[in-house]
């Protein structure tokens, strides 16, 4: 369980957002929505621990996930909207060091199951520099598939994919839900049909 308390956060001094409380059980999936700039890839921040809150509390379980520190982040996949991919290895280099830097190293038929359901099979050792964006995008997305986190904090993550591949994760989240786990993410773009039934939060501009 995911849970958010009387959260408030700011940009410099103009207040985003303030007294935000959720939770969030296995299976739910939250869509983000809002205007640029009202704080919607700030609330990912906090939820994944990257930034502190002003005010409030985030709690994972029973626990704050300040406490938590490494165990949290063993339980969530963050995608940002930078990729977090190094441009001068492949796709397979890039999971296999992801994994290991998270403590979870996957072997070499874990990342190639993972390249092949995002569609890198054939560019899986080409350098990620050389990939069309969509392609670098796959890659990222990639993560989620090849390691089984509970959490699943996404940014913007349609963006630069096309129908097909839209559709692919929309499914993929979709099955992480109805596995138990739990999504929260932005998109200013027309839903994929396969995304499942959500929860829709609205962030405004403070007044």
């Amino acid at each position: 369980m995911l849970s958010i308390a009387h959260l408030a956060a700011q940009r410099g001094d103009r207040p985003l957002f303030s007294e935000l409380s959720l939770t969030l059980n296995a299976g739910d999936c939250v869509h983000l929505r809002g205007e640029n700039g009202v704080g919607k890839t700030t609330l990912l921040k906090l939820l994944a621990g990257l930034t502190q809150p002003q005010h409030g509390e985030i709690r994972w379980g029973e626990q704050n996930i300040a406490t938590l520190g490494d165990e949290y982040y063993a339980q969530l996949h963050y995608l940002g909207h930078k990729d977090a991919l190094k441009d001068l290895l492949s796709p397979f280099d890039n999971l296999h060091l992801a994994a290991k830097l998270a403590g979870n190293p996957l072997d070499e038929a874990a990342i190639l199951q993972a390249l092949s359901r995002v569609g890198l099979a054939r560019q899986c050792d080409l350098p990620v520099r050389s990939l069309s964006q969509g392609q670098k995008k796959r890659a990222a997305l990639a993560r989620l598939l090849a390691t089984s986190r509970p959490l699943w904090l996404l940014d913007e993550p349609f963006v630069a994919l096309d129908t097909k591949a839209q559709e692919q994760l929309g499914g993929w989240i979709s099955e992480h839900c109805a596995n138990g786990g739990i999504a929260i993410f932005t998109s200013h773009q027309i839903l994929p049909k396969a995304i499942p039934s959500i929860t829709e939060l609205t962030l405004s501009v403070k007044k």
